[in-house]
């Protein structure tokens, strides 16, 4: 079902709860430039009454908005950007307009037990999985960066009842993937030149992945052993997903290619993809080898627009009846 579509020319009144954060000034980079977008309010007590471009120096000489500790009960679509398990405690105590919408990028609403909240029910909002639902939806419950970027490489082997073995993931993130809250792994003297492997085969959005893979591929009862990284750069995700397989590498080109088809920010590329190319972007691109019998998917992402914020926007995009890449046609830096 198509939400009745806005006048074009009217613009939704939009607000940020936990305006301080990456995310948040990832939503506002873009939400500033969105042709229908009005930001009423940026919530945040640690900031209230301090211009944003104090936090968020990108901004300098972009907006002269201001954060505030009251929110907007009557905006058409909030944003919260707060730490996971905050988002549930926030909408507890404050409450908004039956028609709000909310959109939560945290992981409180992600999985199925957890996706119903008071009055609300919230959807995951994977457009690559969930689009007509997220159409239809008050309620977004947006996916997690390494979620993102790996159900991507698997969601089309899933439609087809394709997953007959083990899931190998080996994947590395930017800083930017831990929050602005510094910790001794984030500190640039433990980051800059280093890597290392964390959450060893028990990283949380193992759980969204299965979740994805059984709502496509019922019967899907083998395991995903999954190694991520920290990498000593910003932001970014490059994920290598291998399973093995009995499509040729032409075939599965043709599954992955035509199931993006209608899906504008995934890509097949038939040549070797590099970070770079999805850095700043709402972009993932998907490469896809054959070495004897085991299919390597490589997905790449930007963890705060494609992984966090510009998802969101996506989803935002969809609720409202606009075209989905509204306001997110951005180029990525190439040098």
């Amino acid at each position: 079902m198509k939400p009745e579509t806005l006048n074009l020319k009217q613009n939704i009144k939009t607000s940020i709860v936990g305006g301080a954060g990456y995310t948040a000034g990832e939503l506002l980079r873009i939400l500033i430039n969105h042709p229908h977008v009005e930001i009423t309010s940026i919530f945040s007590t640690s900031n209230a009454g301090n211009p944003v471009s104090k936090v968020h120096d990108d901004l300098l000489g972009e907006t002269d908005l201001i954060f505030s500790d009251e929110i907007d009960a009557e905006s058409d679509v909030v944003f919260l950007c707060l730490g996971h398990g905050k988002s549930t405690e926030f909408l507890a105590k404050n409450k908004y307009s039956e028609t709000t919408k909310i959109i939560d990028l945290s992981n409180d609403f992600r999985l199925a037990p957890n996706q119903n909240f008071e009055n609300r029910n919230f959807v995951y909002g994977l457009p690559e999985l969930n689009k007509e639902q997220i159409i239809s939806a008050q309620n977004i419950a947006n996916p997690g960066c390494f979620a993102t970027a790996i159900q991507l490489a698997i969601l089309p082997l899933a439609e087809k009842n394709l997953i007959k073995n083990d899931i190998h993931i080996n994947a590395v993130t930017g800083s930017t993937g831990a929050g602005q809250s510094l910790s001794e792994t984030t500190h640039f003297s433990w980051r800059n030149n280093n890597v290392s492997f964390y959450k060893e085969f028990s990283h949380q959005h193992e759980a969204e992945i299965y979740q994805s893979i059984h709502q496509l591929e019922n019967s899907f009862d083998h395991k995903i052993y999954f190694l991520p990284m920290r990498g000593d750069f910003t932001r970014g995700i490059l994920a290598g997903i291998y399973v093995k397989s009995d499509l040729t590498e032409k075939e599965a080109n043709e599954i992955y290619k035509n199931y993006y088809k209608n899906h504008p920010f995934t890509i097949v590329s038939e040549t070797e993809i590099a970070l770079k190319q999805v850095v700043n972007t709402n972009k993932c691109l998907l490469q896809i080898q054959k070495h004897d019998d085991v299919l390597l998917i490589t997905s790449i992402i930007d963890n705060l627009t494609k992984g966090a914020s510009g998802q969101a926007i996506q989803n935002m995009n969809l609720m409202f009846g606009w075209e989905e890449n509204l306001g997110l046609n951005l180029k990525p830096v190439g040098f």
